[in-house]
């Protein structure tokens, strides 16, 4: 909800925000110097002002502006006023009985022995009834009474009373129970804003004045901000809202955009975790907001923060949070508290109510690092005699897994006709600097690991290669890496490696259950499949085999 507000009013801020961009914090661009490693503190960076409250951080526009305005009806008789439809309520319209409401304001001045007559043209209703709130169910047409029933008020009661009856429940602001991997927690400010105090590992949530102050069944919710919700030693946020708005505690810092809290422990270290479990969600869920919000971050990991400061500096223009070590009191005037996962290590469209796609993400990151090429080169016909080569990158390992007969794989991609680059990133490598080495190929190959993450800085269009290793590893490749290489939009092949190549059978034997049974394996459970199939076997492809998939990556080039 956060992020359709947010977009819905960009036209509207446009405007505003042009004028007072002089005094806003701004994000770097991608030509400028890299950003400085993001600093713990609560305002804006060092340098700049804060911006002036945008109108987006009201998080639902009033309801007041948007309602029609009727003209006051004739009054009625008094032999026409019923203690069960109490003129008073008329003053409050909505949605679902404006239309209702004026059917009773019509009936109440017409005699029940009488046709209808329309209303004079100074009392008719012109204005367009308010629009429909996407969190409110359609209104339904209701029968006008006949003009002819023997109680016209008392058939009106009975349309207002269904009416009310059918009012949607109020929709919690904790999505804890969904079909997701994640807890995801929308919060309006309320009186005063949301109070975050970060020490403590609660979010307090005043009454909305929607609510009319006050909140007599006030909840509480316990979640987990990482993106996969049972995951162990993620630090519990308890989200609870109060009562009234004299239950809330004084700010001690009070800031004028939203906060995102979310966790960087879990599974991160490990480069896909990195963008699979974190990076892709937080950016779903923060690059609404333009980089207006300020990210508050619980298991904060100071490596991980300056590993990819570029990306977050670019979806949040302010200093990122501790929240563990932060004892303070800090109201916003909205948050959102977890961040969602679609699926590994890709979007879902179908999924996320403001459009965002693998391709799009993928784009975002060639701005961050300032990529230069979208789409790879294209392969001609005819002899390639001073012809510049197709770039093949081939992602080496350093652990297991690792292909043992790498100098005859780019000895063989080179006589197709590649021009080949070995690629083999340390743990310590600058984001920026390998994204750009990675976006020089055409084509990326490598046995399945974290190492093939980098696909993401690939131009679209470009060739990517998994080689899945033996021990029916197909479906962990397609769910990690194949299905995300076709959201990005990149022409994906995987290769499967057979028994023969495979160093299990030089290290466990032939007739070793690994080797002769890899079903049996699966069927003792992932610690087994993990032991033998990515953590005790290395890679020895056969040529013969694999030449006719780089003859079909050369044609992809073609295309």
């Amino acid at each position: 909800r956060a992020c359709g507000a947010r977009r819905k009013s960009t036209s509207a801020s446009a405007s505003s925000s042009a004028s007072s961009s002089s005094s806003s914090p701004t994000s770097p661009s991608p030509s400028s110097s890299p950003s400085p490693r993001p600093t713990l503190s609560g305002g804006p960076r060092r340098g700049t002002r804060r911006r002036p409250p945008q109108p987006w951080q009201r998080r639902r526009c009033s309801s007041s502006s948007s309602r029609s305005k009727v003209s006051k009806p004739t009054p009625c008789p008094p032999d026409h006023i019923s203690t069960k439809f109490p003129l008073s309520r008329t003053s409050k319209f909505n949605r679902k009985n404006l239309v209702l409401t004026i059917h009773v304001l019509c009936l109440c001045c017409v005699d029940a022995t009488e046709e209808e007559a329309p209303l004079p043209e100074h009392e008719q209703v012109h204005e367009k009834p308010p629009p429909v709130d996407d969190d409110e169910e359609p209104h339904r047409e209701t029968e006008e009474p006949n003009s002819q029933t023997e109680h016209p008020i008392d058939e009106a009661s009975k349309i207002v009373t269904t009416a009310e009856e059918s009012a949607p429940a109020k929709k919690p602001a904790c999505d804890i129970q969904g079909p997701w991997a994640s807890d995801v927690c929308d919060l309006a400010g309320g009186s005063g804003g949301v109070r975050i105090h970060g020490s403590a590992h609660t979010v307090l949530v005043p009454p909305t004045i929607e609510s009319g102050g006050s909140n007599p069944n006030p909840q509480e919710w316990r979640v987990l901000p990482y993106s996969r919700k049972h995951m162990s030693g993620i630090k519990e946020i308890t989200v609870r809202e109060l009562p009234t708005p004299a239950d809330a505690p004084r700010c001690a810092v009070t800031s004028q955009v939203p906060a995102l809290v979310f966790a960087m422990g879990g599974l991160t270290g490990n480069y896909w975790h990195d963008f699979s479990d974190v990076m892709i969600p937080l950016y779903l869920q923060a690059s609404c907001f333009d980089g207006e919000v300020q990210l508050v971050v619980t298991n904060y990991q100071r490596w991980y923060a300056g590993k990819y400061r570029h990306i977050i500096a670019r979806l949040s223009r302010y200093d990122v949070v501790d929240m563990d070590k932060d004892d303070q009191v800090r109201c916003f005037p909205s948050a959102v508290v977890g961040i969602r996962m679609h699926k590994e290590f890709s979007i879902d469209p179908a999924k996320e109510p403001t459009g965002h796609s693998m391709p799009e993400f993928t784009k975002f990151l060639r701005n961050v690092f300032a990529l230069p090429r979208a789409a790879p080169m294209r392969v001609t016909a005819g002899p390639s005699d001073g012809k510049k080569k197709p770039r093949m990158m081939i992602i080496s390992r350093r652990h297991p897994r690792k292909l043992v007969n790498v100098d005859e794989v780019v000895a063989l991609a080179k006589r197709i006709g590649f021009e080949v680059v070995i690629g083999d990133p340390p743990f310590n490598v600058d984001v920026g600097d390998f994204a750009r080495e990675v976006n020089a190929a055409d084509v990326l190959m490598g046995v399945h690991g974290a190492g093939l993450t980098n696909s993401l800085f690939l131009p679209t269009g470009a060739v990517f290669i998994q080689v899945n290793p033996f021990g029916k590893m197909e479906h962990i490749g397609e769910v990690d890496f194949g299905t995300p290489a076709v959201d990005m939009g990149l022409k994906y092949m995987a290769y499967s490696c057979g028994t023969e190549e495979s160093t299990l059978v030089d290290t466990l034997g032939r007739d070793h259950p690994a080797v002769k049974d890899p079903e049996s394996i699966h069927r003792s459970g992932w610690n087994k499949v993990a032991e033998f199939y990515l953590g005790k076997q290395d890679v020895k492809l056969d040529l013969q085999r694999f030449e006719p998939v780089l003859l079909k990556a050369m044609a992809m080039l073609r295309e």
